[in-house]
């Protein structure tokens, strides 16, 4: 459609494009994982803002970068059909952290992350979330192989992604801006997660696409 009223008088072709994320949920015992949403952005950026939390994440975060990050996550998941997900505790409603699929361009592979709250972390959450994670990611999206990249001095992730059943695999140098950032990768194939899953995972989740 032509639009005659722009400032220097030349029309130019005016498109509306509408973007709907994938609607994906999962549930475990005590959580309810989703797609990103704009009524996160309060509880993300708060997230981002608090040291503890970004710790070995890069640092803390302004309302306005958080503002960006969160629409690189939506962005991922227009690009990739899948991302991090929002977590929500079932029992309070309350959001407790972004854990899920990560692969920005340059990263050094197919990543299950995570960042939870500190009021979330000491509960166990963050495993129950990124255990139905690692299921999504090897069963749904055909992942042959998942990573974790981590800081050494990050123990709760070291220790978490342990838990997983996780090795540590080789160091790596993540893609600018954070390019003076080397981390170690941590990760396993998709045999030794389907093999290992039933010892420590008692519980299976459950997961609805919605139209």
């Amino acid at each position: 459609m032509a639009n005659k009223g722009c400032p220097n008088g030349q029309p130019f072709l005016l498109m509306e494009v509408r973007t709907v994320l994938p609607a994906i949920s999962i549930e475990t015992p005590r959580l309810l994982l989703r797609e990103p949403r704009a009524s996160d952005l309060d509880a993300v950026a708060d997230s981002l803002g608090d040291a503890q939390v970004m710790a070995h994440l890069g640092g803390v975060q302004s309302r306005p970068q958080a503002w960006r990050t969160f629409a690189g996550q939506i962005g991922g998941w227009v690009l990739r059909g899948y991302g991090m997900f929002s977590v929500f505790e079932k029992t309070t409603g309350d959001w407790i952290g972004r854990i899920g699929p990560n692969h920005p361009e340059g990263w050094p592979g197919q990543e299950i992350g995570w960042a939870v709250t500190t009021e979330a972390q000491g509960r166990g959450l963050a495993f129950e979330a990124a255990a139905a994670c690692m299921d999504f990611a090897f069963e749904e999206l055909g992942w042959p192989e998942v990573i974790h990249c981590i800081e050494d001095a990050n123990e709760r992730s070291v220790a978490l992604a342990r838990r997983l059943g996780s090795e540590p695999l080789r160091e790596a140098t993540l893609p600018p801006p954070l390019s003076s950032v080397t981390v170690r990768v941590w990760g396993q194939p998709r045999e030794a997660w389907r093999a290992a899953r039933g010892a420590r995972v008692a519980w299976s989740p459950r997961r609805s696409t919605r139209a």
